[in-house]
């Protein structure tokens, strides 16, 4: 025969693993979610610094001076 108090004891394990086992299943969707946001996020990113640095490389050089590259003004 069975102890009733082992009996409860592993009854009582199983109970704790059960909810360890969905508190993790929890966080695993939880962080999946979060996971997918981010990859989709950073995708957007890509996109945009792709379009800007498209616009960047399609501009002209300024025919402004630098500031080093000036002469002082005549009162100096």
């Amino acid at each position: 025969m069975s102890d009733p108090t082992t009996m409860n004891e592993a009854l009582e394990a199983i109970e704790e693993l059960q909810t360890k086992l969905a508190f993790q299943e929890h966080t695993i969707e939880t962080l999946n979610e979060a996971l997918t946001a981010q990859q989709y996020q950073i995708e957007k990113l890509q996109v945009q610094m792709r379009h800007v640095m498209e616009k960047v490389k399609g501009f002209e050089p300024s025919n402004i001076a630098k500031i080093s590259d000036e002469s002082p003004p005549p009162h100096y």
